[in-house]
């Protein structure tokens, strides 16, 4: 009997879980967390490029979701008001480390519709010639506001629309951000590209001189 008590809110809609919890059900919430930990903590190692530093925001980030769930009113989907959340604890978590962050009306209309097109095909062919370590440590290195969008749209998919209720500003102002954002890590691919050739044809004269 208590196994089959156990398994019914796993199984059950999210919709369902999410009310459970809010009364205080462990099991559903337990259940909610098993859906989410994994993109949640994605979120947060794509946002800092610690891997113990994402665990332990991840954690409280669930903490947070275990106070807070009280106040979910179903105004969003879930994973849209969860992720706003975990995004609220990494950027709390980055002021108190005086990491600045980017001026959230650090917006300019007229780079709102060329977005696609400064970061085109040859850019996507660019980020194949690189390793996923490089790549994380690119994204790293971008401002935190310029990096939560990035992360935001061109790693979990998210429409400038839902980003912008995440992160509680304008559509304009997300479409800037990962417009600079591209463009920082545009040029440090180039780079990153760069040194690397120059690495790989310096081996083979220094080799010959030896």
């Amino acid at each position: 009997m208590s196994p089959q008590k156990d398994a019914a809110p796993k199984a059950a809609p999210e919709t369902q879980l999410i009310a459970r919890a809010q009364r205080g059900d462990e099991a559903a919430f337990a259940a909610l967390f098993e859906a989410h930990k994994r993109r949640v903590y994605s979120l947060c190692l794509r946002m800092v490029g610690d891997p113990a530093e994402a665990e332990d925001l991840s954690q409280e980030a669930f903490l947070q979701l275990f106070r807070k769930i009280g106040t979910f009113r179903g105004e969003s989907a879930f994973s849209t008001w969860l992720h706003r959340l975990v995004v609220n604890v990494v950027l709390m978590h980055l002021r108190k480390k005086g990491i600045q962050q980017v001026p959230l009306d650090d917006s300019d209309p007229s780079q709102e519709e060329p977005v696609k097109r400064e970061y085109g095909d040859d850019d996507r062919r660019l980020l194949g010639l690189v390793d996923r370590i490089s790549l994380d440590r690119a994204i790293a290195q971008l401002p935190p506001g310029y990096r939560a969008v990035f992360v935001l749209h061109d790693v979990e998919g998210y429409e400038h629309n839902e980003i912008a209720q995440i992160m509680n500003y304008s559509i304009g102002n997300s479409k800037s951000q990962l417009h600079k954002a591209r463009l920082k890590l545009r040029d440090w691919l180039r780079g990153h590209r760069a040194e690397l050739g120059s690495g790989s044809s310096a081996n083979p004269a220094s080799k010959h001189e030896s």
